[in-house]
């Protein structure tokens, strides 16, 4: 479909503009653009990002969902005839199908706590309905009415955290999910790498054995703990102050409206546990949903990028490094140095979990900086959510494609480091006691020996014993 610009350039003779009128005043439009004068003031007045929320398709879909469950409401309980509904609803369709989503044209952030994007929804959807199903020309609102058809019965205060909830709800499944393949990439690497004892390290230094398996294994774990964290706050997002119009006392609505709104967006989003907020006031207010989920992603954030230090760590070399395991290379690492591979993916997540961390700083401010019975800052809170799911979800799945199922192990490297480490003392603490072991340890160290000879040509153990203790390992370790 043609944009409205390039529509009007592409028809000579034809008015390039239309005029529209508003509380301000006349102001030419794009004379086949679908959105109208509240849109095109927006415009002007919020270039902020140099992006529209057309990037979120998300919400633009949910806002025509709420579009169009008001709309069937608001015709059962007849304050919009059939016609208007039905084109009402079939525009909202269209939308939601995919189509339109380029006239959704405002800046993610706004002033006036949304009212852009909510007045962008509304010029979009009544101009689809009456240029495609009414019959009439862009701009005819004495047929259909922005405001007084497609926004009745409703607000900017209710219809955009709605849709903002919905729209959440909708990226947090994708991005649940993206978090459960890379957990189950882990886990069948722990699986892989079983039976590879290795060293443990804490503050960076030879602990007690391990399997390179138990290290994945735990990297596995930690990530699946917040696919329950994801569940729960998902359900946080289906209770809607839909309904509350401008504070949440409900004012300008049919008596029947709210129950009959909340069953459309049940029918229309197959969200069975949509509800309506027990106090719609507080619930208009109250940005705190947003801010737990911001605290999920960002827990999973902190997580997954202490797991890519890991893997660089483990990594690294790789001769002068750890090296314990291989990381895809994926792209040559340097414009001057010849055969060098960078742990790029890592890297990149690790930078993706800083801006999310960021991210989360603001929509914390942005909570905590409304007044009253309205948070005006919602539209900054949306869109650094909109960012941390997205980017977030793009980082897990390139994590999980582009490096953890293409992980390899250096079982050699990690025989090396077992057999030289100082820590086999803490096998022999049951056989020769804390502290004779601990002077073993060190006469190991500075002279470079290993600790288990040591101990065998100092007469703490036999040989047998040695063996034996070697050979204990993998099944320790396994404990």
């Amino acid at each position: 479909m043609q944009s409205s610009a390039e529509a009007a350039v592409a028809a000579p003779g034809v008015a390039l503009t239309r005029i529209e009128h508003d509380l301000l005043g006349d102001l030419n439009v794009p004379a086949d653009a679908y959105y109208g004068v509240h849109t095109a003031r927006a415009l002007r007045n919020f270039q902020i990002t140099g992006t529209a929320i057309s990037r979120y398709p998300h919400l633009v879909t949910s806002l025509a969902t709420v579009k169009q469950a008001a709309a069937m409401a608001n015709q059962q309980c007849e304050l919009l005839n059939n016609e208007r509904a039905d084109a009402i609803a079939a525009a909202c369709q269209r939308i939601r199908g995919g189509e339109y989503h380029a006239e959704f044209v405002v800046d993610p952030i706004q002033g006036g706590a949304g009212t852009s994007t909510n007045m962008n929804a509304n010029e979009v959807i009544a101009n689809i309905a009456l240029v495609e199903y009414l019959g009439a020309h862009h701009g005819d609102y004495h047929i259909l009415h922005p405001v007084e058809h497609v926004n009745l019965g409703q607000s900017t205060n209710d219809v955009y955290p709605t849709a903002l909830k919905l729209a959440i709800h909708g990226m947090l499944g994708e991005y649940r999910a993206a978090l459960e393949r890379l957990s189950e990439a882990f886990a069948q690497k722990a699986v892989e790498f079983a039976d590879l004892v290795k060293i443990g390290r804490t503050q960076l230094q030879d602990a007690v054995p391990m399997t390179l398996g138990q290290e994945f294994g735990a990297f596995a774990l930690t990530l699946a703990e917040d696919l329950e964290r994801i569940t729960e706050a998902r359900l946080l997002l289906c209770e809607l102050n839909i309904g509350g119009t401008a504070i949440g006392t409900g004012l300008n609505t049919h008596p029947q409206y709210r129950a009959l709104v909340l069953d459309a967006i049940r029918q229309l989003t197959g969200i069975p546990e949509i509800a309506g907020a027990s106090d719609l006031i507080e619930a208009t207010q109250d940005v705190g949903v947003f801010v737990q989920i911001s605290g999920v992603i960002k827990r999973t954030a902190t997580k997954v990028s202490k797991i890519c230090n890991d893997l660089r760590l483990l990594s690294s070399g790789p001769r002068a490094g750890l090296n314990e395991i291989n990381i895809p290379g994926v792209q040559a690492g340097s414009s001057m140095m010849p055969g060098k591979i960078n742990p790029v993916i890592p890297e990149v997540v690790n930078q993706v979990a800083f801006a999310v961390i960021g991210n989360d700083v603001t929509i914390t401010m942005a909570a905590e900086g409304g007044q009253l019975q309205l948070n005006a800052f919602e539209p900054i809170i949306a869109r650094c959510l909109f960012e941390n799911i997205a980017t977030m979800r793009a980082a897990l799945d390139s994590l999980t494609e582009l490096c953890i199922r293409g992980i390899s192990a250096n079982p050699t490297r990690l025989q090396m480091y077992v057999s030289q480490s100082i820590s086999l003392a803490t096998l022999l603490n049951p056989i020769i006691g804390y502290t004779r072991a601990t002077e073993l340890a060190t006469r190991a160290l500075d002279n470079e020996l290993d600790v288990l000879q040591l101990a065998v040509a100092s007469n703490m153990i036999s040989h047998d014993q040695a063996e034996q203790l070697l050979a204990s390992l993998a099944s320790r370790t396994a404990v």
